[in-house]
C-alpha cells in the first residue's frame, strides 16, 4: 500500500515505534524553525531547511553529540529537565513537550489493556437522550461505541462508520458539509497523534494510521508533520442539505470509571438559530 507522498502504509505505522518517532519528531521541529526564529544570525544558504543540529544543542545548552544522538533515536539517557531545555530550544508548544518526554522515556505511556468492557446501559442512555443534538461515545481508538440519531442525521453517520478520525477523512457527506473541514483537518490529526504517543507501542493505532493512510492521501500529508496537539473544545459548523447550516459548541468529556473513553456532546450555538432548524428537522 502506498500513501499520498509515495512512503508506504507500513512505514508510517513506525512512528508507534519510540526511537522512530523520537528520530522523526524532534527532525520534523527543527526543520520549521529558522535562525531568525530562535534570535540568531540568518547566516549563509543552507542545504536544508530548518536549524542544525548545532544550533539546537547551543540554545538547548547540551553537548552536539548527545543531541545529535537524541536525534537520531540512540538509547541515551535524557533527564526530564534537559529535555525541557530541548523543548524551549525547538519552541515546543506544551502538549508538543509532553509528547518528546513520552518518546524519549522520561515519562512512562499509559499503557494497559484495552477496555473493552460492555458500555453500561446508563452511558447509552444518556447518548441517546441527547438527541435531537449530536452525540457519541469513543474509545481511546476514536473507534464509536455509541452514537444517537442526531449524529446520523446532522453528520451522516451510519452502520458504515466505526472510527471518528476514518469517517473524518472517509464519510464523504459528512466531509462535504463540515463548513471549515480544511482548517480543523490538522488539529483533528494533531490530537490523534497526541493520543497514540499515550500508548506507544499499541499495535491498534498503527494499524489505523496504516490503513487511513493508504485510502486518503489528505490525512498521509498531514500525518507526515508530525505535529501534535490537545483536544480541542471547538465550534462546528455544517450545511444540512434540508435544515441548512447548523452551529454547534463541541464538548469532550472523559468517562470517570472508563477514563480512555470520551462522551463527545454538540450543543447547538445560541443566537445561529441551530437549536429551532435542529428541532425542525428531527421532528420530521
Amino acid at each position: 500500500m502506498t500513501v499520498g507522498d509515495g512512503r508506504s502504509a507500513e512505514a508510517a505505522a513506525t512512528v508507534f515505534d519510540r526511537r522512530a518517532g523520537l528520530r522523526e519528531f524532534l527532525r520534523s521541529r527543527r526543520a520549521r524553525l529558522s535562525p531568525v526564529d530562535v534570535g540568531l544570525a540568518p547566516g549563509g544558504r543552507r542545504r536544508t531547511p530548518g536549524l542544525r543540529r548545532e544550533e539546537v544543542a547551543t540554545l538547548a545548552g547540551v553537548g552536539v553529540s548527545w543531541y545529535t544522538w537524541l536525534e537520531q533515536g540512540r538509547d541515551i539517557s535524557a533527564s526530564a529537565s534537559v529535555l525541557d531545555a530541548v523543548s524551549a530550544a525547538l519552541r515546543l508548544s506544551e502538549s508538543e513537550r509532553a509528547h518528546l518526554h513520552l518518546l524519549a522515556g522520561a515519562s512512562p505511556p499509559v499503557g494497559g489493556d484495552v477496555d473493552d468492557s460492555p458500555v453500561p446501559p446508563e452511558l447509552l442512555q444518556l447518548v441517546a437522550a441527547w438527541a435531537p443534538r449530536p452525540a457519541m461515545l469513543q474509545d481511546r481508538y476514536w473507534n464509536l461505541l455509541a452514537i444517537n440519531s442526531g449524529t446520523r442525521e446532522v453528520f451522516g453517520y451510519s452502520s458504515a462508520d466505526h472510527n471518528c478520525l476514518i469517517s473524518f477523512f472517509t464519510n464523504e457527506r459528512y466531509r462535504g458539509a463540515y463548513v471549515e473541514w480544511s482548517a480543523a483537518a490538522p488539529g483533528v490529526v494533531a490530537a490523534f497523534r497526541a493520543d497514540a504517543g499515550r500508548y506507544l507501542g499499541d499495535p491498534n493505532f498503527a494499524e489505523i494510521v496504516a490503513h487511513l493512510s493508504s485510502v486518503s492521501p489528505d490525512f498521509a500529508a498531514i500525518w507526515n508533520r508530525h505535529d501534535v496537539g490537545p483536544h480541542q473544545q471547538a465550534v462546528k459548523a455544517v450545511r444540512h442539505p434540508v435544515a441548512g447550516e447548523l452551529v454547534f459548541d463541541k464538548t469532550t468529556l472523559t468517562v470517570t470509571d472508563h477514563p480512555e473513553w470520551h462522551l463527545v456532546l454538540y450543543n447547538p450555538r445560541p443566537e445561529t438559530g441551530t437549536d429551532t432548524r435542529l428541532s425542525a428537522l428531527m421532528g420530521q
